[in-house]
């Protein structure tokens, strides 16, 4: 990568799999920034510049090195990176849907179950999102809490303790370390961000290869395609017993379906044709929404957006970062660096991803196009495109998992 995307490796971390809670936040948040631009016109802009620098102001998050990042997103070679995050807050509003989580022995503390790095690359311009598993076990570094107080560095905890220990600073800082990328902005969202966000553009559709049934989340859909929005949305998201093999890296793959879905979504005219929507996810973003300081300049948000507009769908490509289980525990999963370096070693070279792994059963999606109800589909293994020899595509291991926006999945219901 770049001097500017790219760190000096610190300290090497890895680890594991699991990860409940939310998840939408990709294109949801830059969208906001296309409708001040390309839609809403001088007195809209005028009414979100003054709400963004606002609100999104006061509960923005100093990121650790970022005091002389340039104003100009052109000025950053190599692209730029964003970390976003899903924390699993117990709201008031909202821990009513949650049970033991928000009520029981594990109620306290708040944990980054979801958490993403999105890549963005220069000309011409690609999207990347990685996502980490929630249990990947690695060291989290030295971190100041809210209080200003100092936590410990440890040299092998779960990803998603980290919110825990210095908030969206702290994960910044772990993924940062992990990755050896440069993380210029950052997000995060709660549970209850979930809902408001999803309901703000109409909901998402999502399609199910076989039917899901999960007592855990209170998710019961039948295969075909769906609409989902609010506390349905999120139960989506959450599930992990009712898809594949019912582990975390099943559900990130369900997750990535819906991420697919949205991305699709917000770029059509459906939602940035569209003033009003545009306005009231605008005002719902911001009020649930933490981001980083870089990201409360309501001009960056701007740039972002006009950066990533006209990216083609098969260049927006998401892929799960590659894992091998523990050898301390068989629940949780660690690091594989192999993988990870050819990973890395695409996005700084800005070539095209071509994903290689072939779907099956244990799987959270199917490629495939949706079922009927009537015929729930059988996942099968799935064959993959023959490798291309250009020289700006880059077919990864096997063990990286992932799906391109252009492509369509549907989420595989252990439901047979």
């Amino acid at each position: 990568m770049s001097e500017n995307t790219r760190r000096r490796r610190t300290v090497a971390r890895h680890g594991q799999l699991r990860s409940p809670g939310p998840v939408s936040q990709l294109l949801k948040f830059l969208s906001i920034a296309m409708a001040v631009v390309l839609i809403s016109g001088i007195g809209v802009a005028a009414y979100v510049y003054v709400d963004l620098s606002s609100t999104v102001s006061a509960n923005a998050v100093d990121l650790d090195g970022q005091e002389d990042l340039p104003p100009d997103i052109s000025a950053y070679k190599g692209g730029f990176n964003l970390v976003l995050t899903g924390v699993d807050t117990c709201e008031d509003d909202y821990k009513q849907y949650f049970g033991d989580r928000c009520s029981g022995d594990d109620a306290e503390g708040n944990l980054n179950d979801v958490n993403l790095l999105v890549h963005v690359s220069e000309e011409p311009r690609r999207i990347t999102v990685v996502s980490f598993p929630r249990d990947l076990m690695i060291p989290i570094p030295e971190c100041e809490d809210e209080n200003g107080n100092a936590t410990a560095a440890m040299s092998k905890q779960p990803l998603n303790v980290a919110y825990s220990d210095g908030g969206l600073n702290c994960v910044v800082r772990t993924i940062s370390a992990l990755t050896d990328q440069e993380v210029q902005f950052a997000a995060s969202v709660t549970f209850g961000g979930v809902i408001e966000i999803t309901n703000a553009i109409g909901g998402v559709d999502v399609c199910l290869a076989n039917p899901i049934r999960d007592r855990y989340t209170g998710l019961d859909m039948a295969a075909g395609t769906h609409t989902v929005q609010g506390l349905e949305a999120l139960q989506f998201l959450r599930t992990r017993h009712g898809v594949g093999d019912g582990s975390d890296l099943g559900r990130i793959g369900n997750q990535q379906q819906y991420m697919s879905s949205l991305a699709r979504k917000l770029i059509s005219g459906e939602v940035l044709g569209n003033v009003p929507v545009m306005l009231k996810l605008a005002n719902t973003g911001i009020q649930n929404l933490e981001t980083s300081t870089s990201l409360a300049d309501p001009m960056m948000i701007v740039q972002i957006a006009l950066a990533v507009k006209s990216v083609p769908f098969e260049d927006i490509v998401f892929v799960q970062y590659p894992t091998l289980t523990d050898w301390d525990n068989p629940n949780k999963v660690v690091p594989n660096d192999e993988a990870a370096a050819t990973l890395w070693d695409a996005i700084e070279a800005n070539a095209q991803l071509q994903i290689t792994h072939q779907n099956n059963s244990n799987d959270g999606v199917v490629v495939q196009e949706p079922a009927t109800p009537t015929e729930p589909a059988t996942p099968t293994q799935e064959a993959s495109p023959a490798p291309t020899t250009s020289p700006d595509v880059v077919a990864l291991p096997d063990s990286i998992k992932g799906n391109s926006a252009a492509q369509q999945t549907c989420s595989n219901g252990n439901v047979r």
